[in-house]
């Protein structure tokens, strides 16, 4: 089976606050709009595709393999041709390109590895890629401490420290790469910090600065598509899927939008359409999150379900097989669909493992629901309370520590679940409805 890529966070992207935005108006213009900024280098690229796909990824990627043949003894040429490889994972999302980023970074530190900025950041990525953070910490502080005015080493950082689950590091880092390149890629990672943060308008302003500053069509839909995303975490069903919209005129069949559009769909009361739409991106891109979202859609629909398992099942159930046998990184979507669907024994095993080496407010939340769906509620409550430590107003947070505090018996179940539910009516076609019966219990 091929394994596929995991965006860092799933669909968000990683990154810091930005300390400039703390006294942002509200929609005020980006400085940027006028004249876009150069585009951010590979390694300040947002995890999960936020550079550009298609013939402009490949066309980078045969520059660089052209670049090493004709000067193989170039460190910086191998370093380059490194971070193509992991753009190509990362918009392809497919992690098959992660080994020849490997072998390139290796040759390219064989040719010079006493002072290859280049090779520490591309390591720093690989890392990250990989789930290993605590290395890619480690490699994007050598890669800070080797040259502090070069920004990349500072997107490395900030990915590491917030997947590490250190968020003040995390801003310290995206503040310094927004001062040495304020673009799209630093603009997306504030917006991520802010948001989980609890602060949805401030990340939004942040995003309309990542789309006006981004500097290829893959940048600008990811932004376009994260503004969907935020006002769809706001219930907000017209904004976003006029957010959606335009990412797929920016880049036809961003799957990211096109996931999105579907979960509008849904809630406006089509399922039929919205179940067509998961089915065709499930087939060329057959991430967790996508199936997750297909399945629990297909279960919100009587006569879908009576047929039995779906293919997005299916796929779902083989890639928690996979997983547990590769003892590689775990997609938080594979626990839930576990915890839900499948065994939850299997899902705590799974997210007790990736807490070894994330420890992301999402992480905890997959964990804490891991545990409550495995009869564990009061160990689950100690990582639902870990998930709510930053603020992040999120309504599947909400309804998990609801469910979790309401099969303890605690004072505060319903309020959790009604924030839930106000902050956005339709966060789950599957778990909305069991959050309005948890309210009157």
């Amino acid at each position: 089976m091929r394994r596929l890529i995991t965006a860092v966070g799933g669909a968000a992207v990683v990154g810091g606050c930005v300390a400039g935005l703390l006294y942002l108006g509200p929609d005020t213009e980006s400085p940027t709009a006028a004249a876009p900024a150069a585009g951010a280098p590979a390694a300040g690229t947002p995890a999960g595709g936020a550079a550009g796909t298609g013939a402009a990824g490949t066309g980078a990627l045969d520059t660089a393999r052209k670049r090493t043949k004709a000067y193989p003894r170039d460190p910086v040429g191998w370093a380059s041709l490194a971070g193509a490889e992991i753009e190509q994972a990362r918009t392809t999302l497919d992690a098959a390109p992660l080994e020849a980023a490997d072998r390139a970074l290796r040759r390219s530190l064989a040719l010079d590895g006493t002072r290859n900025y280049a090779a520490a950041v591309g390591r720093g990525q690989l890392a990250n890629a990989r789930h290993q953070f605590t290395r890619g910490r480690e490699h994007g502080l050598r890669a800070t401490r080797m040259a502090p005015d070069r920004p990349d080493g500072y997107a490395v950082l900030a990915d590491a420290e917030i997947q590490l689950g250190h968020y003040p590091a995390a801003r310290t880092a995206v503040q310094r790469l927004l001062d040495l390149a304020p673009g799209s890629a630093a603009y997306a990672r504030a917006a991520y910090d802010l948001e989980t943060n609890g602060r949805p308008a401030d990340a939004g302003i942040a995003l309309k600065r990542a789309v006006d500053s981004a500097s290829t069509p893959g940048e600008r839909a990811f932004a376009q598509t994260r503004l969907g995303d935020l006002a769809w975490s706001r219930g907000q069903l017209d904004r976003a899927a006029a957010y959606y919209r335009e990412a797929l005129d920016t880049e036809p069949e961003y799957p990211y939008a096109v996931a999105g559009t579907a979960r509008v769909l849904a809630a406006r009361g089509e399922p039929g359409k919205a179940l067509d739409a998961y089915e065709r991106l499930t087939e060329r891109t057959p991430l967790p999150q996508f199936l997750l979202e297909a399945v629990e859609l297909r279960a919100s629909m009587p006569k879908a379900g009576d047929a039995g398992p779906g293919a997005a099942e299916a796929a779902l159930s083989a890639q928690v097989r996979l997983s547990r046998a590769d003892g590689g990184p775990v997609d938080p979507h594979l626990a839930l669909f576990a915890a839900d669907h499948g065994d939850p024994a299997d899902a705590v095993e799974l997210m007790r493992r990736e807490w070894a080496h994330t420890r992301s407010v999402i992480t905890a939340d997959a964990l804490a629901w891991a545990l409550h769906r495995d009869g564990r509620s009061g160990e689950a409550l100690k990582y639902a309370r870990r998930a709510a430590s930053t603020g992040w107003d999120n309504a599947l947070f909400h309804y998990h520590r609801g469910a979790i505090e309401a099969a303890l018996g605690l004072p505060g179940a319903r309020r959790q679940l009604r924030e839930a539910l106000e902050t956005n009516p339709h966060f789950s076609p599957y778990h909305a409805v069991r959050a309005q019966e948890l309210t009157r219990e």
